[in-house]
């Protein structure tokens, strides 16, 4: 057993529908962490007592569970800040050619090192992670995660419609697939995702296989892309025009569920969220990538009006940063576009607990509660003059919100996994 003492907040619940009393904050808290559980989460002066033979580490800064990313594509680390292109062409010009790199599986070993120690550099400790149409990408991400006892949820890429080099078929699709799970599930923390890339590089067999191995295996998630960019939303319009929208295309071949994340979905009809919303999947808002690649802004009302579920997105590489702390910042801008505003306890709650729910993970993380993992960030205040000057004497509400826009891994003092200290700045 072993506690750490500190200024502690988190939020469990949405703000926006359970108001202040989704926030739990102890200026002066208490976590007290066993094999790596809570057991109590609250006042030092209400815990102290009762767990006094506990070891107490005491940590200066701000203590926020674990920040989960709702989706980013670990092979496209290496591309993030490619130049000059929307979706489709960004895709043709600098991904496909990075990611048939995969098929090497040492370089898929390095850089899904990489990826993860950077995650938690970032304060990332869980994640819903694209690797690439290569079987090996997924088995290395998965023996890397292992490694770190990072939760982890990812898949091979299906896209038999991919170009050369960057392609499967049905069949293979499948048996890798099936081979995948077998081989992970129960493994550590890690999840697996069925994942089409999405309906261009999919065909109509290979979407519906998808949906028979989400049938048919009820703990996975099914990750894909959906209405992102105008120029990919046309192209599914013209390969299915009898489709209701693009989201009536997924949920022909049953890949609309209480399982199903969908990244994006910039451009979305009411009749779309409101299918979302009855099905019980969510969204993965990527407000960086979103901007980066032109593609517009997400309109968090609009998804709000109609209950849909949602988390945190940094995607890199068309995000431009692996930090949740400046995709929040990011967010709260696309909101001003929007003519509508993220409450920085709001933007708390979806790149943590919000996001543990939409991945299925809210009895494990998200919010510092009994019973859950001990995955937690310690803040710093200080890390910069500027945002020192800006947190000085003012509200905890003022001083999040700062650390949102101003904030970025420089604002991660450490990472905690299971109450193991995973990454420090002090390091």
């Amino acid at each position: 057993m072993k506690a750490f003492r500190g200024e502690i907040l988190s939020v469990p619940e949405d703000p926006a529908v359970a108001g202040a009393e989704a926030i739990r904050h102890f200026q002066d808290g208490l976590l007290v962490v066993e094999n790596g559980l809570v057991l109590a989460c609250g006042y030092h002066a209400e815990l102290a007592e009762r767990f006094a033979e506990a070891a107490v580490e005491t940590l200066e800064g701000l203590i926020v569970p674990g920040f989960v990313d709702a989706h980013v594509h670990y092979p496209q680390i290496g591309s993030i800040a490619s130049h000059g292109e929307q979706l489709m062409a960004w895709l043709e010009r600098h991904i496909f050619p990075a990611e048939k790199a995969f098929a090497d599986r040492a370089h898929a070993d390095a850089v899904a090192a990489f990826f993860l120690d950077e995650l938690l550099r970032h304060g990332t400790t869980s994640a819903l992670v694209f690797a690439t149409v290569h079987a090996g990408s997924v088995d290395a991400l998965f023996e890397a995660a292992l490694a770190r006892d990072m939760r982890i949820i990812s898949g091979k890429v299906l896209m038999d419609l991919g170009p050369e080099g960057l392609r499967d078929d049905v069949a293979s699709g499948r048996a890798d697939t099936e081979a995948l799970i077998a081989r992970w599930r129960g493994r550590g923390r890690l999840g697996y995702a069925v994942t089409p890339r999405f309906v261009p590089t999919s065909s109509s067999e290979q979407l519906a296989d998808a949906g028979a191995l989400v049938a048919a295996h009820p703990d996975v998630l099914m990750h894909t892309h959906l209405s992102e960019n105008p120029g990919e939303i046309a192209f599914v319009a013209g390969r299915y025009p009898e489709a209701a929208d693009y989201l009536d295309v997924y949920d022909r071949f049953g890949l609309v569920g209480p399982r199903s994340v969908f990244a994006h979905c910039v451009h979305m009809s009411d009749r779309a969220l409101g299918r979302m919303a009855e099905a019980g999947a969510g969204i993965a808002f990527c407000p960086t990538s979103n901007l980066f690649l032109g593609s517009g802004l997400f309109d968090l009302a609009q998804a709000d009006r109609h209950g849909v579920q949602l988390g945190i997105g940094t995607d890199v590489g068309a995000g431009t940063s692996l930090s949740i702390l400046h995709t929040l910042g990011e967010a709260y801008r696309v909101c001003q576009l929007r003519s509508a505003s993220l409450d920085p306890f709001r933007a708390l709650h979806l790149a943590t607990a919000g996001g543990a729910r939409l991945l299925g993970i809210t009895d494990r993380v998200g919010a510092l509660l009994p019973g859950q993992e001990a995955d937690f960030v310690l803040l710093d205040e200080a890390c910069t003059p500027l945002l020192a000057r800006r947190c000085a004497g003012v509200s905890l509400h003022d001083r999040l919100f700062a650390l949102q826009v101003l904030g970025d891994d420089r604002a991660i003092a450490g990472t905690w996994l299971r109450g193991r200290r995973a990454w420090s700045k002090a390091d």
